[in-house]
């Protein structure tokens, strides 16, 4: 039995963008979400999912292209879900994204806000990540075309990113303009090794295969990090890929492997054995070093994570007596970049490996005035914490994208501390948990800043003053 052919809407004009990256038309009364469309272009729209007030789709045709288009540099654009703005002119995907944080604020937070300046771009707006991790499969993700030919491939191994939509399905990566040299170069090499020796590629679904996933770390300071996991522990293979890389790329400066054979890809659970050189490497961000080893967590544009505290030390205004409340600390960079400002920090996050790394980058820094607690936020942050660690003059909190917890706002309403600094790394929630903390708080300054460039994510740093009684 033959599918259904697709409804097609002809002749479609773009005139906006939602905050997904999607372009938006209107036809009919109806809201057209069309993938990959940017405001201008006239389109046919190939619907493939349709609602009463809305419809999903991707482009057919493109009838006549909007003058904001450029060519994309990748040749995986397209397929890859890492980089769907690479269409679109870097200067208005800047523009795109300060009007996220205005239609957040004004459709959801429903707050006074001053006058939003431009969003802070990065100057190298490719190879600006400082990690990636890659897949291994010997399912190969077929493009249309590809299929269109009946082609019978020797074989279908790769090494590369989850295709968006599928939980198996894994492109093939020639180059990555996400990560700088010799990210590439590893990620090939290896996969010309395991061809030629005729490594295993991972099965997803049978669960079989030597090697599973690949993670490349790098710092700015020029350490170099790579972990293999593989999934059975053939000892003799292991050894010969281990030894081979380590020859290859003698500026690695921690080579680790993990035997992962559970059913997920996660190896925070497991055990990682340095085959060369050491455990971590380091990051530098201004006059602070930190440790990263795989498990960390850590910000993937270093350059721009320096710009987003500098902003956030700001906006805080520090003063020597001042005690300050980090919430949501991850490694405790926000807390101890701002350390050196203020008379103590106090850094909660719910992660333990993540306080383990906070308090060890604090010993790295000789940082003697930070203190890091384990533990959620909500059930922390309690009144008898508080009084031992005495009330904040300011707070920083960092949410992860959902935001904060209700009872978390509302506990930071009890405790009245004059200024909160608002790290965000999704405008939606933030104009959430802006509109709850309206009832004592006014935003004084607001700055969008753009840590992953060809992406629709934004950062945005709000500072919150207490309205005088």
């Amino acid at each position: 039995m033959k599918d259904k052919p697709r409804k097609i809407l002809s002749d479609v004009m773009i005139t906006d963008m939602s905050s997904e990256g999607k372009g938006i038309a209107k036809l009919d009364g109806k809201v057209i979400f069309t993938e990959m469309a940017v405001p201008g272009d006239v389109v046919d729209v190939e619907v493939r999912k349709s609602k009463k007030s809305f419809s999903e789709g991707v482009i057919r045709e493109l009838k006549t292209p909007s003058h904001l288009r450029i060519k994309a540099q990748c040749s995986h654009f397209g397929v890859c879900g890492g980089c769907k703005w690479q269409h679109i002119s870097y200067d208005e995907q800047l523009k795109f994204k300060k009007k996220i944080v205005a239609d957040a604020f004004e459709r959801i937070g429903k707050i006074d806000y001053p006058a939003l300046p431009d969003t802070i771009g990065c100057k190298e707006n490719f190879y600006y990540r400082n990690k990636l991790e890659f897949a291994f499969t010997d399912r190969r993700w077929l493009t249309e075309e590809e299929i269109k030919t009946e082609t019978v491939f020797e074989h279908r191994n790769a090494v590369g990113f989850h295709v968006p939509g599928s939980f198996s399905g894994v492109i093939d990566v020639e180059h990555c303009y996400l990560q700088a040299d010799p990210s590439n170069a590893i990620r090939l090499s290896i996969k010309e090794f395991a061809l030629k020796n005729g490594y295993a590629f991972f099965n997803l679904k049978d669960q079989a295969g030597l090697l599973r996933n690949l993670m490349i770390r790098s710092t700015s300071i020029g350490e170099l990090l790579v972990l293999i996991s593989f999934y059975e522990n053939n000892e003799e293979k292991i050894e010969a890929l281990l030894k081979y890389v380590s020859e290859q790329f003698p500026s690695v400066t921690s080579l680790q492997y993990v035997v992962n054979a559970k059913r997920n890809d996660t190896i925070y659970d497991q055990e990682t054995i340095v085959y060369k050189g050491k455990d971590h490497i380091i990051e530098q961000l201004g006059n602070y070093r930190f440790k990263i080893g795989p498990k960390s967590f850590f910000q993937t544009n270093s350059v721009q994570a320096k710009t987003l505290y500098d902003i956030t030390k700001d906006f805080a205004g520090l003063q020597k007596d001042d005690v300050v409340y980090d919430l949501y600390t991850g490694v405790g960079s926000i807390a101890l970049y701002v350390s050196d400002s203020c008379k103590r920090v106090v850094g909660i996050e719910q992660i333990e490996e993540a306080i383990s790394d906070a308090k060890e980058n604090a010993n790295l820094n000789n940082v003697n005035n930070c203190s890091f607690y384990a533990g959620d936020v909500r059930m922390v942050l309690k009144e008898e914490f508080i009084a031992a660690n005495c009330k904040p003059d300011v707070v920083i909190t960092d949410p992860p994208r959902a935001g904060m917890h209700e009872d978390v706002v509302r506990t930071l309403l009890q405790l009245e501390a004059p200024k909160i600094v608002y790290v965000s790394c999704n405008a939606a929630t933030q104009a959430r948990d802006l509109q709850l903390l309206s009832e004592k708080y006014e935003v004084r300054r607001v700055q969008p800043v753009d840590m992953f460039p060809h992406t629709t994510h934004i950062e945005n740093v709000v500072l919150l003053i207490l309205k005088k009684a």
